[in-house]
């Protein structure tokens, strides 16, 4: 996985514009040349806590290392249940927090080099062509989902992200509609960490996957939950879907419904009123409040 692009400087003197190494699962996959590389960038690693029980996590700290984390297990159980599920042993192994929020659709026109919106052409190949794994939110011009299964449930627990130069960022400021770009980092900057809000107790909460197959496989969509539940009601309820849109997505309208006291199948069904599929997404309608229902049944169960 990739970190954004950046100015290299020798002497004081700008020299190119060079893609960041981090895990590098997919940036060395799809382009060959010079990288800057950041693993020795020792203070991008690690997850740090704070007095008050938040927690900062290192841009470069590994994905495994987010799933296996015993105190980031208890206080942010959404986000380490999503760590887990992504991809496999071995990529999670070295694949990294900053790669997985900044890293490149999986659009196979925009990877097979079919001139598109990503690579400077004028259109999207896929709207006229197969799009089954497009977007079903958003009409915006690119219908390639970003794939961030991390950034996802950092929207749900409200958590911000560190740019060097720039301070702190709420996560959802990192993605637009821009149709050229998964991620709104210029060239220059860098993605130093994710700092996320003390924990809330009693939380409880669930992360769900739809995958045409069991492992190693992009999710057609996910969703991410967390619920306080107390005599009975929902009092808090934070719920986040990917897979669906062009940006990792907050679902408002299920929380309202659930903070109301709608029934799950209820609140999950209100995801459907922002959808605007493409004739092949149209299955992600049903797909998507499914995984949502999903996950709410769980994380209640939890």
């Amino acid at each position: 996985m990739t970190e954004p692009t950046r100015v290299a400087a020798a002497g004081g003197t700008v020299s190119a514009v060079l893609p960041f190494l981090a895990g590098g699962t997919d940036l060395i996959a799809r382009a060959a040349g010079e990288w800057i590389d950041l693993r020795d960038r020792t203070e991008l690693t690690g997850i740090a806590w704070q007095p008050d029980g938040s927690a900062r996590i290192g841009a470069l700290t590994t994905i495994a290392e987010l799933a296996r984390d015993q105190r980031l297990r208890a206080a942010y159980p959404a986000l380490a249940a999503t760590a887990a599920e992504l991809a496999t042993p071995q990529i999670r192994a070295v694949a990294t927090l900053g790669g997985n929020l900044l890293q490149r659709n999986r659009c196979a026109y925009f990877r097979a080099g079919f001139a598109c919106h990503q690579n400077g052409g004028a259109c999207c190949p896929a709207r006229e062509g197969i799009a089954r794994y497009g977007t079903v939110i958003g009409s915006g011009p690119c219908v390639a989902p970003h794939p961030s299964s991390l950034a996802m449930a950092l929207l749900a627990y409200d958590a911000t992200v560190e740019v060097e130069g720039r301070g702190h960022l709420p996560v959802a400021s990192l993605y637009g509609e821009d149709p050229t770009r998964d991620h709104l980092l210029a060239p220059g900057e860098l993605l130093l960490g994710a700092e996320l809000p003390p924990p809330v107790a009693g939380e409880r909460a669930a992360y769900v996957r739809a995958t045409g197959r069991v492992q190693a496989e992009w999710p057609l969509a996910e969703a991410a939950a967390r619920l306080v539940v107390a005599g009975g009601s929902v009092v808090l309820a934070a719920v986040a879907a990917g897979g669906v849109a062009r940006t990792p997505v907050r679902l408002p309208e299920v929380e309202t419904a659930l903070l109301a006291g709608a029934p799950i199948a209820e609140a999950a069904a209100r995801a459907a009123t922002r959808c605007a599929p493409l004739p092949e997404t149209r299955y992600k309608v049903a797909l998507l409040t499914g995984t949502v229902e999903h996950v709410l049944a769980k994380a209640i169960a939890d």
